[in-house]
C-alpha cells in the first residue's frame, strides 16, 4: 500500500491518498478527518502508524506503508 499526501490550495485543505500495489485509489480523505475512511477500509486499527507517516511525508511525495 502507498501513501501520497497532497498540498490543498486556498480553501482546498491538504489531503491524503491511499493506494494499493496497482496504485489503484483506495482511500482519499483530508489529513485533519481520517477516521471515516480508515474505518471504511477496515484499518481503523492502524490510524496513529499512517497518520504518523503522513505527518513526516512531504508533499507530492509516494511512500510505501508495510500493512
Amino acid at each position: 500500500m502507498y501513501v501520497i499526501k497532497v498540498k490543498g490550495i486556498a480553501k482546498i485543505p491538504d489531503y491524503v491518498q491511499l493506494r494499493d500495489d496497482k496504485f489503484t485509489l483506495l482511500a482519499y480523505f483530508r489529513v485533519d478527518r481520517p477516521d471515516k475512511s480508515l474505518d471504511k477500509l477496515g484499518l481503523a486499527d492502524k490510524l496513529p502508524y499512517i497518520m504518523d507517516i503522513v505527518k513526516d511525508l512531504p508533499f507530492g511525495q509516494i511512500a510505501k506503508l508495510d500493512i
